[in-house]
């Protein structure tokens, strides 16, 4: 072979050399573009579907905040209610609480009015012309009113009111009282007999009592004005009798002395 065929020869190997590895270079060139996008797809794929877990669980979770929000509105409902609730109970606590107050007030006020009208029925203790004795409160009221009527002057009204009394009471402890008193109003009325009369019912029925000294002479004052002199002086003897330390005696003697 000639110099120059060999020279082609050469130049020829070293071209196919040459493009044998630009190919290789080109072809290894390729694999890493591939790989790479192959890389780079693997991880938008996985960007993609991390970005869809992620919008999953924010929607998830606005679901569940959603769920929450409805779930605390409810809550707050409940509470307003559970509120309402208890500010009805504590003014119904309060309105019973004050209709209780009512009721005990108002049994309070019947408890102390039976027992006053109790007490105005009960017996009480009094003491008339140094004597204690029980009486009705309306027996008591009775005899005061008439007494005082009498004190006032108003004799035909004491009068009337202690007969009145005597009929409604003739077993009462203000029994020789009433009539003594009533004896003295009609001795102011001019009614000297009747006087007379219920004097000696009081000597006859209590003999010892306080006012028997004073009934005896008030019977002679009665025979005085009656112009029967000589009854007078044997009733004031008697009075002196039987009642001498009694200031009704004195008064008797001093009468004595003028009448005879």
């Amino acid at each position: 072979m000639s110099a120059m065929k060999r020279s082609a020869l050469a130049a020829a190997l070293v071209a196919a050399s040459l493009f044998t590895a630009a190919a290789h270079a080109a072809l290894f060139e390729d694999d890493e573009a591939r790989r790479a996008i192959l890389d780079l797809r693997q991880r938008i794929e996985q960007q993609r579907q991390a970005s869809q877990s992620l919008t999953e669980e924010l929607r998830r979770s606005n679901d569940e905040n959603g769920t929450l929000r409805r779930s605390l509105l409810e809550l707050q409902n409940q509470i307003e209610t559970l509120r309402a609730d208890v500010a009805r109970l504590r003014g119904s606590d309060e309105q019973l609480a004050r209709d209780l107050s009512d009721v005990q007030r108002r049994q309070k006020d019947i408890a102390t009015g039976v027992e006053e009208r109790l007490r105005k029925f009960e017996p009480v203790q009094v003491t008339v012309d140094g004597r204690e004795f029980s009486a009705d409160p309306g027996e008591q009221r009775e005899f005061e009113a008439a007494l005082a009527a009498f004190r006032k002057g108003d004799f035909v009204a004491a009068q009337a009111a202690f007969a009145d009394f005597l009929r409604k009471y003739p077993s009462s402890g203000y029994r020789p009282a009433a009539l003594f008193w009533v004896g003295n109003a009609q001795y102011a009325n001019r009614d000297y007999r009747g006087a007379i009369a219920n004097f000696r019912a009081l000597l006859q029925q209590a003999p010892d009592h306080p006012r028997a000294p004073e009934a005896v002479l008030s019977i002679a004052n009665c025979q005085i004005e009656l112009k029967d002199n000589a009854s007078a002086r044997r009733t004031l003897d008697e009075l002196v009798k039987a009642y001498p330390q009694s200031e009704a005696a004195s008064a008797a003697r001093e009468r004595l002395a003028r009448l005879r």
